[in-house]
């Protein structure tokens, strides 16, 4: 019996880390255009960014889900685990935007304006010198995102796909044991985040830039 509740669960593997593989790096991407917009888009763009971070971190993420997946898979016509992977990465951005904008605000603006005594644009300045900078200061913060986006995986299970939750709930259904089923979907996404977390300390510690000065 617990074979095959365990063989069943993880065979949704899969399917999870096909959500979290799209909306974690498509998430990401938008977090740090919008923070971009956010720290040097003048008042319209900053202040349109704003709105929009306030509205995706003020709603509850299942009901997010449920508007933006009805608005993209009725727009484009997209399959459940991909409309639902991108409205979890619509959602996430609301959050990761605040991370980079912290993190591009924490440098020192003696930087940029250094880079431009060099003559370099704006936008060389920004790529070359605020974001390298910037995206690794971010790494702590960001293993947090990172940890729910595992997590909120198991939301597309109420759209329908057949990942590791929805898996556990119809054995649970069907086998009357609820605790094994929903234990083993517990263990996986511990498994999870447990390991991003390890792997994100050390990309860290590896990338962590001595002796910089933050702006307090």
């Amino acid at each position: 019996m617990f074979a095959n509740i365990l063989f069943y669960i993880l065979s949704g593997a899969g399917v999870t880390l096909s959500v979290i593989a799209i909306a974690l790096p498509v998430g990401s991407i938008l977090g740090v255009i919008l923070s971009l917009l956010r720290v040097y888009g003048g008042k319209v763009f900053s202040g349109l960014v704003a709105v929009y971070s306030t509205i995706m971190r003020g709603i509850p993420p299942i009901v997010l889900l449920f508007i933006l997946f009805f608005v993209i898979a009725g727009a484009i016509n997209l399959s459940p685990l991909l409309a639902g992977a991108i409205s979890l990465a619509i959602i996430s951005s609301g959050y990761q935007l605040e991370i980079f904008r912290g993190a591009i605000q924490s440098i020192g603006g003696g930087q940029m304006m250094a880079a431009r005594a060099l003559g370099m644009t704006k936008f060389k300045a920004i790529r070359y010198v605020i974001l390298p900078q910037a995206l690794r200061i971010a790494i702590p913060p960001w293993s947090n995102e990172v940890a729910s986006i595992i997590k909120d995986s198991s939301l597309v299970y109420a759209l329908g796909v057949p990942e590791i939750l929805r898996r556990a709930q119809f054995m649970s259904a069907s086998t009357y044991q609820p605790f094994i089923a929903y234990g083993i979907a517990a263990i996986f996404y511990f498994i999870m985040t447990f390991l991003s977390g390890r792997l994100l300390d050390k990309l860290e510690m590896k990338t962590k830039i001595p002796n910089l000065q933050l702006e307090r």
